[in-house]
């Protein structure tokens, strides 16, 4: 269209071809009709409203698998496909960050389907949240087969980007507004995924102290156990100019893919076959390598279970002068399978670890097993998904908090909650989704909102405002920000007997400014507390308090519960009118706050 308006200054053009170039696209051969001023130009076929902002850190990459991408078996290798995400995270980061910057992790990943030859990969990346100089970037990889049209889902990803200046320093970085539902979702659950990668190691730590120190050989029928020492590979690479991404410092997709590449064929010397990369459980950048390094690359099987092994990998750096002690880049943990003809997982021999560091590793990766499915079973699901009662022990402590946080965050960024009813200062909303109706309540209270949060998170003291709790016993202290308790509460119309509860409350102060503080509640399952014949065993799935500062001594308190099949006749009689139980209930807890805070301010004053 620019282009025509060029000639029309310069040459004389029939108008009808002026039209016909103009709008026959649209099929008209009218007159173009001008533009207004600010008016947008609709492309052919374009719906007449403007389709919503793009979140301006996204990024899309699309790539056409070919031979040269692809292991034997015609499939999309992975160490390509890890290329691949690191580059379109790492574009996204720099969009946000508006300079270099570097790969600093990448979370578990989990690959659901390989991809063949032929197919287009889809991979879609923006940055969740951004903290003071790192920021988290979710990552979407699916698969397009252009013959059928079908899409399918490979993997979800996160990884934290550090945004870099002039020599190497940090750069502190702009807050990122989400705008979206989804956006806000990501944004409030990244600074609990944050929390839970800084707490991992601690949890193996923990894990290992209290398991048996003993290294037991797992029996199995069949062959005898194959040495560890036979699968382990070393090799070594020169860092080249293709291999540096634009700041001169080895590219991170690169070297995952070199790690993956000698953990296959670990894994490959212990099944004599071809296995499949099912699960790589976090990549951790400890330091840069440049143009000109040796990266030296190690792997070894840590633990062959029946259907699936660990491997062991971690890559080094030197420059030229061997002398110069090495610097270990990375370590990762990678789980494999070996797939029969139809697809099924065969079993494995078994690992037979050396003295001493073998059989230390050979424990460890029975402890990341078990945190693996804790994690897959609690953090990784759909929050339908997740049974109510989870157990609760020390190893999957972490990720209960997690998704006890998670859920209640999850619901407050829901966009649409309606207004039902509205008592004074008091306003009540609900949500109707698919399988629950949730309800949130919420009014300004005249307290600040640290000392509202200290109040509201012990549980011991419900009862002093909410008349449907009798008592709480705190059980457990799992640390300073989740505690456990047995609540018993009046009995239900319904029922002839008081029902009792085993509550995780899980308590979060601000991340960052505009966060609000958070305590959440679900229940879980301990073998101290089981059921008891006097009481009902309740269950909560998601509930808790929201308390937003408006001003130093101002707070806004909402509280949120997703309600149970138990007590929904309770929850619409109070949304419908018919009672005020719920808004009676939390004028109380207004009349509590407050009557605290001039205790609190008398002491002072004494």
């Amino acid at each position: 269209r620019c282009l025509l308006k060029m000639v029309k200054g310069n040459i004389i053009v029939p108008e009808e071809i002026l039209s016909f170039c103009c709008n026959g696209l649209q099929g008209s051969t009218s007159p173009p009709r001008a533009q207004e001023p600010g008016e947008w130009e609709e492309a052919p076929g374009a719906m007449a409203s403007p389709s919503p902002a793009r979140n301006p850190t996204e990024v899309q990459m699309s790539q056409l698998v070919l031979p040269c991408h692809t292991n034997h078996r015609g499939e999309l290798s992975i160490g390509q496909l890890l290329k691949w995400i690191d580059t379109a995270a790492c574009l996204s980061a720099e969009r946000h960050a508006g300079c270099p910057c570097v790969t600093a992790s990448m979370d578990d990943i989990y690959f659901e389907h390989t991809i063949s030859v032929g197919q287009v990969v889809n991979i879609k990346a923006k940055v969740n949240r951004a903290f003071n100089s790192s920021m988290e970037v979710g990552i979407q990889v699916s698969y397009e087969d252009l013959c059928s049209g079908k899409h399918c889902s490979i993997c979800k990803a996160y990884a934290t980007f550090v945004a870099q200046g002039p020599l190497g320093s940090k750069v502190r970085l702009k807050p990122l507004t989400p705008q979206t539902e989804e956006e806000k979702i990501e944004y409030s659950i990244a600074a609990e995924r944050r929390r839970m990668r800084l707490v991992h190691k601690d949890t193996l730590k923990d894990l290992l102290t209290r398991s048996p120190q003993e290294t037991e050989l797992e029996t199995r029928d069949g062959s005898g156990a194959v040495p560890a020492e036979k699968t382990r590979v070393e090799s070594v690479e020169l860092v080249l100019p293709p291999h540096a991404n634009h700041q001169g410092n080895t590219f991170g997709g690169q070297i995952m893919a070199w790690m993956e590449n000698v953990a296959t064929i670990a894994a490959s010397r212990l099944c004599h076959a071809h296995p499949t990369l099912r699960a790589i459980e976090m990549f951790h950048f400890r330091g840069p390598s440049q143009v000109g390094d040796r990266l030296v690359l190690k792997a070894i099987v840590n633990n062959a279970f029946k259907n699936s092994m660990e491997v062991g990998v971690s890559a080094e750096a030197y420059g030229q002068e061997m002398s110069v002690s090495r610097r270990h880049i990375n370590s990762a943990f990678m789980t494999f399978v070996v797939l029969d003809q139809e697809g099924h997982p065969r079993t494995l021999p078994m690992v037979a670890p050396e003295p001493g560091d073998g059989e230390r590793r050979y424990r460890e990766a029975s402890a990341r097993k078990k945190i693996r499915l804790d994690r897959k079973y609690v953090v990784s699901c759909k929050q339908t998904e997740v049974p109510l009662s989870v157990p609760w022990d020390q190893s999957n402590k972490v990720y209960l908090s997690y998704n006890n946080v998670s859920a209640l965050k999850m619901l407050v960024a829901k966009a649409n909650w309606a207004l039902a009813r509205e008592k004074e200062k008091v306003r009540m909303y609900t949500l109707e989704e698919d399988k629950f109706l949730s309800f949130r309540i919420e009014m300004s209270v005249c307290i600040a909102a640290g000392r509202a949060f200290s109040l509201l998170s012990n549980l011991r003291r419900r009862h002093e405002w909410d008349s449907h709790y009798v008592s709480a016993e705190l059980v457990q202290k799992v640390d300073d920000d989740d505690m456990i308790y047995h609540v018993v509460s009046q009995k239900l119309r319904h029922e002839n007997k008081p029902q009792d509860f085993v509550i995780l409350a899980s308590r979060r102060k601000p991340c960052s400014k505009g966060d609000p503080y958070v305590v959440a509640f679900r229940s879980v399952t301990l073998p101290t507390h089981p059921a008891r014949a006097e009481f009902t065993r309740g269950e909560t799935l998601c509930s808790g308090f929201c308390i937003w500062p408006e001003s130093e001594e101002m707070s806004k308190v909402a509280y949120y519960n997703q309600a149970m099949p138990g007590y929904l006749n309770y929850v619409t009689t109070n949304v419908a009118g018919l009672s005020s139980d719920i808004c009676s209930t939390f004028e109380a807890c207004e009349k509590f706050l407050l009557k605290n805070k001039e205790d609190l301010i008398s002491r002072l004053q004494d």
